[in-house]
């Protein structure tokens, strides 16, 4: 591997034979963390419902190959079940519905893709808190559960379906309820070294700020890395969405910090800042999403700029490749090893994850030159 071109060209080739062979095996379902070696399934309304097809449109796009659209359609199809159910639905809409209907309608125009897009934006617009500004995150856990006035980092990356809403009937009511959202993110979210905090608390009735949870994070006042990774992609696009500097400031300073506290081989741990005692596992996943979000960044800021945070992508999307990869590994049907995908509660530690494969496929095909996102 002699060149940049070179090593993306060949990791492309490997995820295209990998997939190729896995898609056979997943089908129109929906995986979410590799246990032994296989990916386990969940229902469709579960969060990571949109990653497995979205990578599926992402490797159509380079491919051409009509057995990955065929699945990624099929899935598409699937969730219609979980918008009539209602019930299940919560702020993750954006990542199930941007990576299956807006990712099939800007690469092939389906009206019927659109149509399902646009009906849940209305749903997700529902869930803004206009007292708080904010967009709601989850439902009651169980009887008697109260979290309605939380809200959290993950969904600024929920965001660009209201953007996209917003731009394609024209109604600026989806625009507006994104922009006081990531309003909320900036007073509230992004600590002033850069570090992010997971879930923070309001008052549902008044809209004033309760306080911070540790959520996913080891603790309120840690440094949970897949939250930083989050911000870094949505701040960036608030950014292109608005054109508000603000944004981009928020997301270079979240950058710095990340970069600034990565090992030695690029790929982060779940959170940047444990006490003595607590093992600090990786999260591929994080370095993956993070990735994406640095390489976008670099397209936005001037060109004696761009250059840190392209190369700060690199060199973790190389190191996923080469250290992370399971290319040879016909027992593993994840991608890139070693994701923790909820530490505090026990789940699925140092395993792949599907919404690392997919944020380093996506990854990957950026590092090909420009093409539209589906965010």
């Amino acid at each position: 591997m002699t060149n940049h071109v070179d090593w993306v060209e060949e990791a492309l080739q490997k995820v295209y034979t990998k997939i190729s062979r896995t898609s056979k095996k997943i089908g129109a379902n929906f995986p979410h963390a590799s246990v032994d070696g296989t990916y386990q399934l969940e229902p469709p309304h579960w969060w990571t419902a949109g990653f497995w097809p979205g990578l599926l449109w992402h490797m159509y796009r380079e491919t051409g190959d009509e057995t990955l659209k065929a699945i990624a359609e099929q899935c598409e199809v699937r969730l219609d079940t979980v918008i009539t159910d209602y019930y299940k639905l919560d702020h993750d809409m954006g990542f199930m519905w941007t990576l299956t209907s807006v990712a099939h309608y800007k690469l092939t125009g389906d009206e019927e893709a659109k149509r399902r897009a646009l009906l849940v934006a209305n749903l997700l617009l529902g869930r803004f808190n206009c007292k708080g500004n904010y967009i709601r995150a989850w439902n009651p856990w169980f009887e008697g559960d109260e979290n309605s006035g939380w809200a959290i980092i993950d969904c600024v990356m929920n965001l660009p379906l209201l953007f996209w809403a917003s731009k394609e009937t024209g109604d600026p009511r989806f625009r507006h309820a994104a922009e006081r959202h990531g309003e909320t993110v900036l007073a509230h979210f992004i600590r002033k070294d850069g570090s992010v905090h997971h879930i923070v608390t309001f008052d549902a009735e008044t809209g004033e700020k309760v306080g911070a949870i540790g959520g996913q994070g080891f603790a309120p006042d840690s440094a949970w890395s897949r939250g930083a990774g989050w911000a870094i992609y949505g701040l960036a696009l608030l950014y292109h969405y608005t054109e508000k500097d603000a944004y981009l400031q928020a997301a270079k300073s979240v950058a710095h910090f990340f970069i600034a506290n990565l090992p030695e081989d690029f790929v982060p741990y779940w959170d940047f800042r444990l006490p003595e005692g607590v093992k600090n596992d990786r999260d591929s996943s994080a370095g993956a999403i993070a990735a994406c979000g640095l390489l976008f960044i670099s397209t936005l800021v001037p060109r004696t700029e761009a250059d840190i945070y392209k190369q700060a992508g690199v060199n973790i999307l190389r190191s996923l490749y080469e250290r992370y990869g399971t290319w040879e590994d016909d027992g593993q049907d994840g991608l890139i090893l070693h994701g923790t995908s909820h530490y505090p509660e026990g789940k699925n530690i140092d395993v792949p994850l599907i919404y690392g494969d997919y944020f380093f496929v996506e990854g990957l095909t950026s590092l090909k030159g420009e093409r539209e996102r589906f965010w």
